[in-house]
């Protein structure tokens, strides 16, 4: 079994279980007690895990447990990547489309600038920068009004108001968090409202979210999974997400990851 299988089995027995042990794993997968200790020190450092003595817990993020833009942009970017040449391979010459907030949004933007006849309709400042500054001159950007959260994205009354009255081809909705109890979510309960107004606004909601998405849980749902007509997400989800996704997607795409990126 190579490193990044055992990491993806040790995280999910421990979305099972609630905590893992080294000695039990080394004895489960066969390897010694320093292989463990080292697969928790890159979990860990990932932030997908927090270690203590003898094994390891959940990260334990609550549910309205927000990082800020920055704090976020650097995070599985290898996997991001994948999604990313996915997803952009999905938007067309002349569409009109919504990005909501977020880093993997963000991204996304940047890989869209020389899409000619783009409308884009976002709720994200980075979004919105993105498109200004690299665009085409051809693209039209629609820029939410509202108030502006840790994670750089415009919601409220104001949000929603301006968005209701649009009609969008597709969305590009990136989520907090997905389970199968509370489907997409987010740790703000204003940026829930707007992006469920992103999504009736479009005929199609295309999710974007890596495999740690699976397991968290914002404060607030914004969608249930079977709203989702595509998920695309990258090869080290867990086999029970993917069982469970498969079921209640419209599509799951699942791209492997760049290894090389970091």
């Amino acid at each position: 079994m190579l490193a990044r299988q055992r990491q993806t089995a040790i995280l999910e027995r421990l979305r099972l279980a609630g905590g893992v042990r080294v000695t039990e794993l080394a004895a489960e997968f066969g390897v010694s007690d320093m292989t463990i200790r080292r697969d928790l020190d890159t979990l860990h450092e990932q932030g997908l895990l927090a270690k203590v003595h003898g094994g390891a817990t959940p990260a334990g993020p609550g549910s309205t447990d927000e990082p800020g833009f920055r704090a976020k942009a650097d995070r599985q970017s290898a996997e991001k990547a994948a999604i990313l040449d996915h997803a952009a391979g999905l938007v067309r010459p002349g569409a009109a489309i919504a990005l909501s907030a977020g880093t993997t949004t963000a991204e996304l933007a940047r890989r869209l600038v020389d899409v000619p006849g783009l409308t884009v309709v976002t709720n994200s400042l980075p979004v919105a920068e993105a498109l200004h500054v690299g665009g085409r001159p051809d693209q039209t950007v629609v820029l939410t009004g509202g108030v502006r959260t840790p994670s750089d994205a415009l919601v409220g009354p104001l949000a929603v108001a301006a968005i209701a009255a649009l009609h969008l081809d597709v969305l590009f909705l990136g989520v907090h968090g997905i389970s199968e109890r509370a489907g997409f979510t987010t740790p703000n309960l204003m940026e829930a409202d707007t992006n469920r107004a992103l999504v009736a606004a479009a005929d199609r909601l295309v999710v974007l979210a890596d495999h740690t998405k699976w397991g968290t849980v914002g404060i607030s749902s914004i969608v249930p999974l079977d709203a989702a007509d595509v998920l695309v997400t990258d090869d080290r989800l867990a086999p029970e997400a993917r069982r469970v996704l498969d079921d209640r997607v419209g599509e799951l795409v699942t791209v492997p990851a760049q290894r090389g990126a970091q």
